[in-house]
């Protein structure tokens, strides 16, 4: 658990991991997302010094509801794929729309 959380949140992580373990995910994937829900819901309340725009803006992890995941009908979104192409510094990716980003990441 990141540094500077609360009991509430330390047991939220509890309930997530223990969630996805008994779904069948690894040890790492149930730690990562535990912690990536606790870290968007902490962004979400203001209780962390750093957010990313998905964090505060998107719908909340719970309401969610794995709506959006990578598997899903129409795969990651366009904010996810663009992330993902800054992160590889894709270069013309903000002229590009969610099809070019998807075919240029190779997804």
């Amino acid at each position: 658990m990141p540094r500077g959380s609360n009991a509430k949140r330390e047991r939220q992580y509890e309930h997530i991991k223990d969630s996805a373990l008994d779904r069948g995910e690894s040890e790492s994937r149930a730690q990562e997302i535990a912690a990536r829900t606790v870290n968007k819901e902490r962004a979400r309340a203001d209780e962390s010094t750093t957010a990313s725009k998905s964090s505060t803006q998107d719908m909340s992890s719970s309401r969610r509801g794995g709506k959006r995941s990578h598997t899903g009908a129409q795969g990651p979104t366009y904010d996810q794929l663009y992330a993902e192409a800054r992160r590889r510094d894709l270069h013309g990716r903000s002229r590009m729309n969610k099809a070019e980003l998807k075919r240029k990441l190779g997804h």
